[in-house]
C-alpha cells in the first residue's frame, strides 16, 4: 500500500540516498556534491528553500519528490517547480510516480499556483511520454541557461 508523507529532518540521509540514485539513473552520479547537512539547513532550517515528500510502499521508502516555489511576473502568481522525482526501480509500475505528481498538482491547485513545471532530460523518452499522457506539454521555445562554479564566481565579480 502506498503512503506519501512530508519529509522530516531525520530523512536527510534518505533524501541524499534518493538523489544519488536519481543521479546514477541520469548518468551523472559524480555530479552530486550535496550533503545531509545541506538538506537539513536548506529544507528544515529557519528559512526553508525547498519542501519534500517521501513515498512509502508498505512502510518502506520507495521514492521521493522535492520542490520549491518560484514566481511568474506575467501571471502575477507563484508557481510550483518540481526539482526531483524518483521512484526506485523495484517499485516502478505501481503508480507511485503518478501519485507523487498528483500530490504536487493538488498542492499547486490548493495554493492557487499559476503553474506547475519541471524539466526532463531529452533522452528520457519513457518519462516524456508519461508526462505528456498526464497532460504536460513541452516548451520547445525555451532553452535552459545556467551559470555555476567558477563562471558564477566570475559573474559575481569575485
Amino acid at each position: 500500500m502506498l503512503a506519501i508523507r512530508p519529509a522530516r529532518p531525520e530523512d536527510c540521509g534518505l533524501l541524499l540516498a534518493f538523489v544519488r540514485e536519481l543521479a546514477e539513473y541520469e548518468k551523472a552520479a559524480d555530479e552530486v556534491t550535496a550533503t545531509e547537512a545541506d538538506f537539513r539547513r536548506d529544507g528544515f532550517g529557519p528559512r526553508p528553500r525547498f519542501e519534500a515528500a517521501i513515498a512509502e510502499w508498505d512502510g518502506r521508502p520507495c521514492g521521493f519528490v522535492l520542490w520549491f516555489y518560484n514566481y511568474s511576473t506575467w501571471a502575477g502568481r507563484h508557481g510550483l517547480y518540481l526539482e526531483d522525482l524518483f521512484v526506485r526501480p523495484e517499485y516502478r509500475g505501481r503508480g507511485i510516480g503518478k501519485a507523487l505528481l498528483v500530490h504536487l498538482a493538488r498542492l499547486a491547485a490548493e495554493q492557487r499556483c499559476g503553474r506547475y513545471q519541471w524539466q526532463v532530460l531529452d533522452w528520457n523518452t519513457p518519462s516524456i511520454r508519461f508526462y505528456e499522457a498526464l497532460g504536460a506539454r513541452r516548451l520547445p521555445e525555451w532553452i535552459t541557461m545556467r551559470v555555476e562554479g567558477p563562471a558564477l564566481t566570475a559573474l559575481a565579480g569575485r
